[in-house]
Formats: structure tokens, sequence, C-alpha cells
């Protein structure tokens, strides 16, 4: 929906990027600019950067940038509507709000209440008569009463109606019931998507009831049967139990792969646990994760799959600036059943002695292998040395390049000839890569996003300048009446410069309400422009990229007749109509 330009203007006043970004980011001042990690994707040196003066922030690393509502709408995953009303509750301002945004606003509140009700619903089942199987379940799964109450566990009833009924009581429509995901449908009519399970419900870190993952208590398949993904749910982005682990003391998160293990873990002490969602981790879990931790274990099944699923998360959770430590079952397929057999003390001895990811990973390459087998200690070696020559520090290369040749039983000396050897390959890689950018100058300076591409590169770097310099300084927009939009060879920065114009002319704030008409891409893009070009202003500058983008214009008006004229003179000449 459209808001009074007014009405954003105040809005963008009374929440200062840098207090907005503050509460998800922990910024250092750098000048006129705050630095910090980006929460929109993994990284170890601060890339993510906020402009109080311009009200701005942009990534240099993933390049997301825009003003204060798209950073809303971006770290809660919004809609523009919500991320405005989010702002507007923050600075207790009243938003003036229409028909089409009350009911998509509505339809959301809708489903949480309804995911709510359902979820009281399940729980008093499990202590009725109907759910006595449920709760025996439970309790043989060893969950007391107050961890059943803590997860809000409940049953589904073997019924095809029992969900459907209930809640049609409580007023809501058939409808509403297909929008979240809590039925099915044949030939028509709807019944219980979940029946005859234990149910789990999924609550996102802002306490809402957005889904729910039901188990059987038999070998029935399939095992685990979880919510579709609805306009409240997105197994992508959230992850069971962080609502409860978010709170932890504990210093650490562990990352576990079902429910049970994370639910055990609770129970005996350790309220740092949370799972994944029936599918491996993402980037937008890793993502998810740094905002809370800066270190993570990793526990997953020790068969084929729980290791290859170990070996991805690594990398997305180092890359997301988490320390990352592995911890291997023992004596157990997996944490419930280990605490259920051996209790939480013996669980804390097996956390103290969890490998960081590089022992982890140099013990994965050592088992590949037979070290008696002399072609295998070679292939083990090479393996060893590519891995360990990653590491950033030479203490560590040391460290871990002497356990490899122990193992391996070869000198150290021949250890550190391969790790160097595997350094100077990977270091050649990475100078190439270089090189190969360095060589395409003028790729290196088109939009990361292909639908917005540069026609005139020199043109257009003579644009960009100029919307830095007004956003800037919006009194030099006096000295550019003479610049038409219709000039500019980017649509795009055409559109801001028309717009940036016209909100100067009405004495509207210049920068605020720009971002609200331009999509995410854009924004990004506008954003970026703004961070690259920090050169103090002069006027000179500013009439030297007016003098560039006229010209340019010019001569692309002159080139266009000529090549007009030239293909009207070819199709004169071959009808003939030529003396």
């Amino acid at each position: 929906m459209a808001f009074p330009p007014s009405f954003i203007d105040e809005l963008v006043a009374r929440n200062p990027i840098e207090e907005v970004v503050s509460q998800y980011v922990q910024l250092k001042r750098s000048g006129a600019n705050l630095f910090g990690l980006c929460p929109f994707h993994g990284e170890k040196t601060a890339s993510f950067s906020v402009s109080p003066d311009k009200g701005i922030y942009y990534c240099f690393g993933c390049h997301k940038g825009g003003g204060v509502i798209n950073f809303q709408m971006e770290i809660e995953g919004l809609s523009y509507p919500d991320a405005v009303r989010a702002l507007a509750k923050r600075a207790g301002m009243e938003v003036p709000e229409d028909a089409q945004y009350q009911s998509r606003y509505r339809r959301q509140e809708r489903l949480w209440a309804l995911h709510k009700e359902a979820a009281r619903f399940f729980h008093a089942q499990l202590y009725a008569p109907v759910g006595a199987e449920g709760l025996a379940y439970a309790q043989r799964r060893g969950m007391t009463r107050g961890t059943l109450t803590r997860f809000g566990i409940g049953f589904a009833p073997n019924s095809w109606s029992a969900l459907v009924d209930a809640m049609r009581a409580k007023g809501y429509t058939d409808q509403e019931l297909r929008d979240g995901g809590l039925v099915s449908e044949k030939n028509g009519r709807i019944f219980d998507r979940f029946r005859n399970r234990l149910m789990f419900p999924i609550i996102d870190v802002r306490g809402n009831v957005i889904g729910f993952g039901g188990r059987v208590m038999d070998d029935s398949t399939p095992k685990y049967l979880n919510s579709p993904e609805t306009d409240i749910f997105n197994k992508r982005k959230n992850l069971f139990g962080l609502n409860l682990a978010k709170r932890s003391k504990l210093g650490y998160l562990i990352l576990v792969e079902g429910y049970m293990d994370a639910i055990a873990l609770h129970q005996h002490g350790f309220d740092c646990a949370v799972a994944s969602l029936g599918t491996s981790l993402t980037q937008e879990h890793a993502a998810l994760l740094s905002r809370y931790t800066e270190q993570v274990v990793l526990i997953y099944d020790g068969d084929d799959a729980g290791q290859n699923a170990t070996r991805r998360a690594i990398p997305m959770l180092e890359a997301a600036g988490i320390g990352v430590k592995v911890l291997r079952m023992r004596d157990a397929k997996d944490p419930d059943e280990f605490l259920r057999k051996f209790g939480a003390d013996r669980f804390k001895v097996l956390l103290e002695e969890a490998s960081n990811r590089v022992e982890y990973q140099l013990g994965s390459i050592m088992r590949k292998y037979d070290l008696e087998n002399d072609e295998q200690r070679v292939k083990f070696v090479r393996e060893a040395a590519e891995m360990i020559s990653t590491l950033n520090s030479p203490v560590q290369r040391e460290v871990y390049g002497g356990r490899a040749a122990e193992a391996a039983r070869i000198s150290m000396d021949a250890m550190k000839l391969e790790i160097k050897k595997a350094f100077q390959r990977r270091m050649a890689r990475e100078r190439k890569k270089r090189e190969q950018q360095e060589l395409a100058p003028a790729q290196a300076l088109q939009p990361k996003s292909r639908a917005i591409r540069y026609d005139n590169i020199k043109s257009a770097m003579a644009e960009e300048t100029v919307i830095a310099m007004v956003l800037k300084e919006p009194g030099l927009l006096e000295q550019t009446k003479g610049l038409q939009c219709s000039e500019f060879s980017s649509p795009l920065l055409g559109r801001i410069y028309e717009e940036l114009q016209l909100r100067y002319r009405r004495g509207l704030e210049v920068a605020a309400g720009v971002l609200e008409d331009l999509s995410e891409e854009e924004m990004s893009h506008l954003a970026g422009i703004v961070q690259r070009h920090q050169e103090p202003v002069k006027e000179a500058v500013l009439e030297d990229c007016i003098r560039i983008i006229q010209a340019e214009h010019r001569a692309g008006q002159v080139s266009s007749e000529e090549d007009l004229m030239a293909l009207r003179e070819k199709f004169k000449e071959q009808k003939g109509m030529k003396s």
C-alpha cells in the first residue's frame, strides 16, 4: 500500500537506522559510518556498513542495502506494510491504514491465532482419554509433565475431523485451515492433516506458533510429518526450540537433527539446544544462529547421512562468523538415547571433549584411508595437506600438520613441504581469479543484479556520482536543474533522479521517500552507490558529471540517427529506389 510521504518522512526520522540496526547487529564506529558483521550472510570480517547521516545500510559482501524500512523487512521477513507497522509501533506512531493492508495483516494475524488455538487443542487432547496412547508414548520417551508443558507438546486424535470441528467451532473458516496447512483435501472435502501423532508446535523467535511437527508412535511412515510452507511458516528460516534457547546463559548453542534430541537436552539442563525442521542446515539458519551465539556444537547422527550433513554445515556456520565444535556420539545413536542411558553428567563430559572442526575434519579424512597401505597413505597426506593449507594461522598449520605426519608415519619436514605445495596451489588459484576480475573492469562496474544493467558505463558512473552527491547535499539539486532525467543512460538512475528533484521541489525529505518505490534489488543498488561514492562534494566534479551525461546522451542520439539514416539508405537500395 502507499503511505503518505509526510508519514514516511516522520517514521524514518523517528527510527534512526543506527538504533534499529543495533538491535540486531553489534556496530562499531569507523569515521562517519558504523560497521558490523552482516546479519544477512555469513562473514568473519565486518563488511556491513550503516550510514546514520544518509539513513542507509549496505553490505559490501552480499550487496544488500537500503533504508530503515527495508532493513526491517529483511531482518524480520516482513512485507513492506508490516515493516512500516512494526517501526510505527516502535516509535509510538499511528499508522494510516487502508482496507487492503488491514486485510493482508489481519489474515496473518488470523493464521497466528489459528495455530495458537490448534496448539491448545492438541495439548488438551494429550490429557484427554483419546490421548492416552500419546501420553504413554511421551512418558516412555522420558518426557516429564513440565517438559510437555514447556514445549506445548500435544496429541492429534486418530480422527478425520477432530481439529477441523474444533477450529470451526472457534469461528475459523475452511479456507483459513487450508491457508494454515492444517488440513488436507480430497474431492472438495477437507480433513485433518495430522492424525494419531504426537504433536510438536513450531514457535518462531517472536513467540508465534507458525506450524507443527507430528511424530508417529510406531514404525509407520512417514515418521515425522511437518506443516507445509505457508504465509507464516518457512522451514529454511526457522529452528525448533530457538524461542527458548535464545535465552540460555550457557554461552553456546547445540544444533541437533530432531525434535526429541532438542527436547531431551532441554529437560536435562542443556537449555541451548535447537533442531532443524526436517531440512539440512541452510545459510538462512546459519545467519539466524549468528544473531544469538558465536559458538555452535554440532551433534548429528553418526551414520553417513549425519556425517555428510556435518561436513556441509561446518563451512556455512563458519562463514556466518560462528565457531564450530563437533560432538561424536559414543554408546548411543543420538543425544536423546545417551541422556536416557547415562544422564546429564556423562553428557557434560562428552561436551567438554567435543573436537573443534579442524580435529573433526582431520579425523574424518583419516578414517577414509587404510594407513597401513602405502598408496592410501599418500592419498591421505595429500587430502590432509589440502585441508590444513586452508587454515589461516601458521600455528594451526604446524600443529595439525604434525598430527597428520604422525598418523601417516612420515617426517614433519615432508608434511610441511606437502602443505606448502597445497598452499601455493590455492594461492595461485585465488591469484588467477583476481587477475580475471581485474582484466574486466567494465564488468566489475556493472550492477550485481542482472535486472539492472548499464548500457553506457561512462555515463552511468557520472550518473551515480550525481545521485550520491545530491543525496549527501540535497541543496545541489538547485545546480542540476538543467539536467533532465531523460538524459540519463540508466532508466533506474534517471527515475531516482526524477524522484529526488520532485521531492526537493515539494519541500520533502529528499532521501526518505525515494526508497519506498524501489524494489529490493534497486534499493540495494542505490545503497551501494552511496557507499561507493564517499568522495567530498565538489561543485567542479558535479559540473563535470553533468557535462559527461549530456555529452553521452547527445552522442547516443547522433549515433541512433546515423544508424537510422543508414538503415533507410540500405532499404532504399534494396528496393531499387536509389538512382
